[in-house]
């Protein structure tokens, strides 16, 4: 008998020992994404050379990242599982950590959290930024049909 685990396996084994790979990570987000999705609320600050992306994660939300080009700051407050160097830790209350370039996470909230993402950008116009920062921008959910996103949810602050 083959003893080779499945790919799905595989990926479940990475989720427990440290960062998962982004491979890993997508499999998981192909497969949520045949599920409805939920919107995120997103809203974004650009001021000072920096960006600040925010979403508000409702209780019970099982979600993935894109995978980012650039150095950044996740701040967070809420009660969230998530990926990490150091493999899938609860964090609670309010968070800093920092995230190399290269992070693709996954994590499900146990009460609402809010995750703000920070970075440097010399940009303004919010599409650039994103394609800046991701690869991934067409599976942000500011990019996808059927999620609601206003621009004035977008604030700008001119020095």
């Amino acid at each position: 008998m083959d003893q080779t685990p499945a790919p799905l396996v595989e990926a479940q084994t990475q989720f427990l020992a440290g960062m998962p790979s982004p491979e890993a990570v997508r499999q998981m987000e192909t497969f949520l994404l045949q599920f409805p999705q939920t919107d995120l609320q997103t809203s974004h600050v650009v001021h000072g050379g920096m960006v600040a992306r925010t979403i508000l994660i409702p209780a019970g939300t099982v979600l993935t990242g894109a995978l980012t080009n650039l150095d950044n700051l996740c701040v967070l407050f809420g009660d969230i599982t998530v990926t990490t160097d150091a493999g899938p830790q609860r964090l609670t209350g309010f968070n800093v950590l920092p995230a190399a370039a290269g992070s693709k996470r996954a994590g499900i909230t146990h009460a609402d959290t809010w995750w703000t993402t920070v970075w440097t950008t010399d940009l303004t116009d919010i599409a650039a930024i994103e394609d800046e920062f991701t690869n991934e921008s067409d599976l942000l959910q500011t990019r996808r049909e059927g999620i609601c996103y206003q621009e004035s949810d977008l604030l700008r602050l001119e020095p």
